[in-house]
Order: C-alpha cells, then structure tokens, then sequence
C-alpha cells in the first residue's frame, strides 16, 4: 500500500487534486504549554476561529529536522532537500475544519525560507540550528539570524522515554497532533489552506531538558510557569498539497 492508500484514519477525505511536495519529519518533539484563550484570541487573523480543548488554547513549541524533501517530478534540490526546522503554533478552525497557524517556522535553509515566504504565505525565518542526535538523545539548538526579525532562541536535549502509541479519537493527544492542514492569511486579507496527509502520529511520551526558549516572547506570548507536556515522533512521512483560497 501506498501513503495515499492509507486514509481510514483521517477526519476528512483527501485534498483534491496531485499532491506537490514530499517530506519525511525525524526526530520531532512536540513541546506543548495551555495558555489562556484571551491570550491567544488577538494574536491570530480575526477571520480563523481559535480551537481549543475542553476551553483551554494550546501553544506548541516543535522541534525537528526534515529529509528526503522535494517538489513532485523534481529531482532535490541542493540545500533545500535536508534541514532543521523549529516552529511555534497553535490551534485554529476554519469553516468547521480544524488546522493549525504558525507564529513562526525556522529553518536551517536560506532558499526554504525565501520560497516559503514569497509562496506559502508562512512567517519563515532563516536561523542557525546545529542538531545532533546520539542514541535516543537529539542534543537541538535554534539561533534566528533573520535581517529585521525579533530575536528568538531554542536549546534543548530530549528524547522518548516510553514505547510508540497511537493517540486515540478524543484525546488531547489527538487533538494536538491529528491535525492535517495549516491555514495562513495574505496581505489581502484571503484565507488559505494548506492540505497535507501523513498517518496517524507514532508518539512516544518524551522527556526534554530545555534550557534556553525565547521562541513564544518573539510572537508576544508568555509561557505558564509549569512544565510543559511532552511527546516525541521518531519519524513521519509527510505528502503536501498547494495552497487553496478558501475565504
């Protein structure tokens, strides 16, 4: 079976339509903190409705290197086929439909950052971000060097602490992470929607030592004092589709 075989799991049918871009996502640790809905509210377009769980909003904190990345019918391309990437989100809805809208996506690729910005509409910032994974421990770090952008660190060495489940229907795991498109807004006020398809979550609990996080202060959110909660995905195989005007 192929990935595009695989669908019983989702919420909703496919995207319509070829896919345009394949990616594999490794060593991913989901770092997520509750923060008030009044917080979150006038931080994200007026025109995304903010999703939350049991009334409470989510911030994640989520870091990762990507592989094997190329555009369909292309072969990779140098420097853009392999990178780092950090990103700071949260929960949104469009329509009835649950997504998720980023803050901010760093990238270890200075031609990532430029095609993502000019194409996908995303806030994409060029950082250093030197990664080593040794055993069961990814030993991560985030420097944003992007010219005019608020200054944003990440250090950190985490690692899974339990064996691979499958969130289940109706569980803030779940709901985290069982999110399959994004949704950004252009300078005109249109709302897009990004498609991707992937199975479900291989999730592990997960410890992380994290001792520098300036991400979320750049996007203007304050963290709760309180440990943050922890997941870990060793792997994922990720298929994406262009960006759809859908208001």
């Amino acid at each position: 079976m192929t990935l595009l075989d695989q669908i019983e799991h989702r919420p909703y049918a496919l995207a319509k339509g070829p896919w345009i871009m394949r990616q594999v996502w490794n060593d991913l640790l989901f770092a997520h903190w509750p923060v008030p809905p009044e917080v979150i509210r006038p931080l994200i377009p007026p025109q995304l409705e903010l999703d939350t769980f049991d009334g409470q909003a989510w911030l994640g904190v989520v870091p990762f290197h990507m592989s094997g990345i190329r555009v369909r019918g292309l072969t990779p391309i140098p420097y853009t086929s392999a990178f780092a990437e950090l990103n700071v989100r949260t929960y949104v809805g469009f329509n009835g439909r649950p997504g998720v809208v980023f803050f901010s996506l760093d990238a270890a690729s200075p031609p990532a950052v430029m095609a993502a910005r000019r194409w996908f509409y995303l806030p994409y910032f060029n950082a250093r971000m030197p990664f080593r994974v040794q055993g069961d421990t990814v030993t991560y770090a985030s420097q944003r060097t992007h010219r005019g952008a608020p200054p944003a660190e990440f250090a950190a060495a985490y690692g899974p602490t339990g064996p691979v489940y499958l969130p289940q229907p109706g569980t803030l795991d779940n709901w985290l992470t069982a999110r399959y498109c994004l949704y950004t807004v252009d300078s005109r006020q249109r709302v897009f929607r990004g498609e991707i398809h992937h199975q479900p979550w291989p999730l592990q609990p997960a410890q992380a030592e994290i001792t520098t996080n300036t991400m979320t202060q750049a996007a203007g959110i304050s963290l709760p004092e309180r440990p943050p909660l922890l997941h870990f995905s060793k792997r994922l195989d990720v298929l994406i589709w262009p960006l759809k005007v859908v208001g």
